[in-house]
């Protein structure tokens, strides 16, 4: 499982793991605060917003150079980008603030051990399938030929699939294409999910875009093969086509370094 959809909203797995373990602290300890400490409600919102801070913060530190180049991205925190053990002190911290006694500790304690144990089983339940080959699918490109991924075998490889309707494979587009014309350790595909040839070239052309390699998949098959029900999608392939990792919604450049250099220490 790549992605898992409900309604209109789709979720890479692991922020779906860390939104129903996080439920489940605040439920565990809403509940608990009725029987060991009535504090254990305001330390669990407290706990998880010091997490999730905490959390960016490493994040951002340990990329302190790539964010300097662009600060607001600090806040972008739907690109992803957290520090679990930075995360996992910020509740530590909160807890030792509010601890007073044994009760409360235990009642932490156990809220802490539910949510991590429903975290990591909802991760393994629904975690990423690996190792796919790229299908051989032949697609328009936009000077008229046709080409499917498989014929970019031979070095690591960038898979993009988006759409012009989509607003947030138009925000990452930009970073993407400034990285796809800067590297030469790695190459770079577009695939267009379901849209004719004069839409992206209009979009293109508006937001002067240059990109090398489009291709056109009409029947979204790609999104069917990789198991992707939402765009942006971004795949990272090996160089003999099969699938190392993938990232599903609005990638950071930070993702992307990390993709594209699991890939390239495999091809060495």
């Amino acid at each position: 499982m790549n992605a898992i959809s409900i309604g209109p909203f789709v979720f890479a797995p692991d922020r779906f793991a860390a939104i129903l373990a996080i439920a489940t602290l605040l439920m565990i300890a809403a509940l608990l605060s009725r029987r060991l400490d009535a504090r254990l409600n305001a330390w669990a919102s407290s706990a998880v917003l010091a997490a999730i801070v905490a959390a960016r913060a490493g994040h951002v530190v340990l990329h302190g150079s790539s964010f300097a180049e662009e600060p607001w991205r600090m806040l972008a925190i739907w690109q992803g980008g957290f520090s679990l053990p930075a995360g996992l002190l910020g509740i530590v911290l909160v807890t030792a603030v509010y601890a007073r006694s044994v009760r409360f500790a235990v009642g932490a304690a156990g809220a802490v051990l539910v949510a991590g144990v429903v975290g990591v089983v909802t991760l393994e339940l629904t975690k990423a399938t690996y190792g796919q080959q790229a299908p051989a699918t032949r697609m328009a490109t936009l000077d008229g030929g046709f080409r499917s991924i498989r014929d970019f075998e031979g070095k690591p490889l960038v898979v993009n699939l988006w759409a012009t309707w989509c607003p947030p494979c138009r925000r990452e587009m930009p970073m993407l294409a400034r990285e796809a014309a800067e590297r030469t350790d790695v190459g770079f595909v577009f695939v267009n999910q379901g849209e004719n040839a004069e839409r992206i070239k209009s979009y293109l052309s508006a937001d002067r875009l240059k990109l090398e390699h489009v291709l056109l998949d009409a029947a979204q098959a790609l999104s069917r093969h990789y198991a992707t029900p939402g765009l942006p999608v971004t795949l990272f392939l090996r160089r003999d086509g099969t699938l190392a990792s993938l990232h599903t919604g609005e990638i950071s450049r930070e993702a992307l370094a990390a993709g594209i250099d699991a890939i390239i220490d495999e091809a060495r």
